[in-house]
C-alpha cells in the first residue's frame, strides 16, 4: 500500500523521519512514481522517468534536461540531440546521488532552454499543475511543475534569463538562482550568466539542496536585525504589483524598512537580445534541425560580430548594475520585485523569445540576471486560481543569507507553497 502522503513530504521532513526510522526511503520513490502514474499524462513534466531509482535518504530529484544524468536522455529540447545519452552524472546530480537521493527522472523544457513557456517538438507541451491549458513557465518548466504536483521531492534547474524564477513563480514552487558558478557546471557558459539551482516546496528545501550541491554549509547565524529592502513594481500587472506590495507590508510589519527604487530594465533586455542570439548560434549542432523560431535566432547570431556582442554586454551590465548591484552594495540588504510582469497564461499565448511581450514579462528577472546577485521566487498566493511569485535579491555570494531572509517571508500569511487541487489523489 503505497502511502499517499510520502510525496508532499519536504526533503527535510523525509530525511528526518528515514532517520528516525518512521519512513522507509523507498515509500518516497513508490509515492511519486504512483503520482507521476496517475498525473504525467496530461502534466507532461518528466521526458523521462527511472523506474527502478533507489534512495536511501527518502528524496527523490527530478533533473532538468539540460543538464546529464548518466544513462538518461540528455536532449536539451532539440532533434539535433534526440538520441544522446549521457554519459556522466553532473557534478550536482553526483553529489545529489553520492547523497542517497534518488535521480527520479529528466524534465522537459523547450529547444535550447529558449522560452518562457515550456514546449519544443520532440514531446508534448508541459501543463501548468494548477490548470491545464496554462504554461507552467520556462525553461525550467518540467522541473516547477514535477515539484508542484507532488511528482519529486525536489528538483534541479538552471537559469540564465529567468529559468528558474519564471517557472517557480507560474507552479506556485519556490526557485532560487544562486551567483554563477556557486553550483558546479560542467557545461562551457559563453555568457557567464548561467546558473544551476534547486526548484522546491520549501526554503528549507531550497537551503538543503544549494548546500549540498555547492558544498557548503551556512553559517548557523541568521540575522534578526531591521532590515532596508529596496522595491520596485512599478510596469508590472496589476496582480503583479498587488503580490509585491503584500510582501512589502508584510516584511514592514515584521520591523523592517521598505523604500521604493528605480528599476529601468529596457537596456538590459535590449543587450541580453543579443547575447542570448549569439549563445544560441554557439551550438554545436545543427541549425537545419532547429525548430525554425529558434533557428532564425540562431542564425541572427551567427551574424554578429564580437563587438556587437560586447556592446550588447556592456550595456546590459551597466544598467543591471545601477538598478540592482549597486543599491545592493551601497545601501540596501534585499531587494524585493514581483518575480514577473505578467501572471500565468495560455499556452498559445507564451510570447515569442525575445519579442517585446518577452521583454516585459521578464523586466524584473533578467537585470539581477546581469547583476550576478543571487534571487529567490517565493510563492505569494494566487491570482484567479494560479499562483504569483515575489522575487527576493541578495547580495553576491550571500545565499545563505538571502535563504534565511526568504524563510521569514515564506512564514508569513499569504506565502509560500499551496498544493494544486487538481493533484490530490482521490481513490
Amino acid at each position: 500500500m503505497i502511502e499517499a502522503s510520502a510525496r508532499w513530504l519536504s526533503a527535510t521532513d523525509a530525511m528526518q523521519r528515514v532517520r528516525a526510522g518512521d519512513l522507509k526511503p523507498q515509500e518516497v520513490v513508490d509515492a511519486h512514481l504512483d503520482a507521476i502514474d496517475r498525473f504525467d499524462s496530461r502534466i507532461h513534466a518528466y521526458i523521462h522517468v527511472d523506474r527502478n531509482a533507489r534512495t536511501t535518504s527518502g528524496v527523490t530529484l527530478a533533473v532538468k534536461d539540460s543538464q546529464p544524468v548518466a544513462g538518461m536522455p540528455y536532449t536539451y529540447g532539440t532533434p539535433s540531440w534526440r538520441d544522446r545519452i549521457a554519459e556522466v552524472d553532473a557534478v550536482p546530480v553526483a553529489r545529489a546521488r553520492s547523497s542517497g537521493m534518488a535521480i527520479l527522472g529528466k524534465t522537459n523544457l523547450p529547444e535550447l532552454a529558449a522560452s518562457i513557456g515550456t514546449t519544443n517538438t520532440m514531446f508534448p507541451p508541459t501543463q501548468n499543475p494548477w490548470r491545464e491549458g496554462i504554461t507552467p513557465g520556462g525553461s525550467s518548466g518540467g522541473s516547477g511543475a514535477a515539484v508542484a504536483a507532488g511528482m519529486a521531492s525536489v528538483a534541479l534547474g538552471g537559469d540564465t534569463g529567468g529559468s528558474i524564477r519564471i517557472p517557480a513563480s507560474c507552479c506556485g514552487v519556490v526557485g532560487l538562482r544562486p551567483t554563477p558558478d556557486r553550483i558546479p557546471s560542467e557545461e562551457v557558459d559563453a555568457t557567464v550568466l548561467q546558473s544551476r539551482g534547486p526548484m522546491t516546496r520549501t526554503v528549507a528545501d531550497a537551503r538543503l539542496l544549494f548546500s549540498l550541491m555547492t558544498a557548503t554549509r551556512p553559517s548557523g547565524v541568521s540575522s534578526k536585525r531591521r532590515l532596508l529592502i529596496g522595491t520596485a513594481f512599478a510596469g508590472a500587472d496589476p496582480a503583479c504589483q498587488d503580490a509585491c506590495r503584500r510582501a512589502a507590508k508584510a516584511l514592514e510589519n515584521a520591523g523592517h524598512e521598505i523604500q521604493e527604487i528605480k528599476w529601468d530594465p529596457e537596456p538590459v533586455t535590449e543587450g541580453y537580445a543579443v547575447v542570448r542570439r549569439a549563445s544560441m548560434a554557439s551550438f554545436p549542432a545543427d541549425l537545419s534541425t532547429f525548430g525554425p523560431g529558434i533557428r532564425k535566432l540562431a542564425e541572427e547570431g551567427r551574424s554578429l560580430t564580437a563587438m556587437d556582442y560586447f556592446h550588447a554586454f556592456e550595456l546590459a551590465t551597466h544598467a543591471a548594475n545601477r538598478a540592482v548591484a549597486v543599491p545592493l552594495q551601497t545601501r540596501y540588504d534585499f531587494l524585493l520585485t514581483p518575480t514577473l510582469g505578467l501572471p500565468p497564461m495560455q499556452i498559445e499565448k507564451v510570447p515569442p523569445f525575445l519579442g517585446e511581450e518577452w521583454a516585459r514579462h521578464v523586466q524584473f528577472v533578467l537585470p539581477v540576471t546581469f547583476a550576478r546577485s543571487p534571487a529567490i521566487s517565493i510563492p505569494a498566493g494566487l491570482h484567479e486560481g494560479l499562483p504569483i511569485g515575489v522575487q527576493l535579491v541578495g547580495q553576491f555570494g550571500q545565499e545563505y543569507d538571502l535563504l534565511d531572509f526568504a524563510e521569514q517571508l515564506e512564514q508569513m500569511p499569504g506565502f509560500g507553497f499551496l498544493r494544486p487541487p487538481e493533484m490530490e489523489v482521490t481513490g
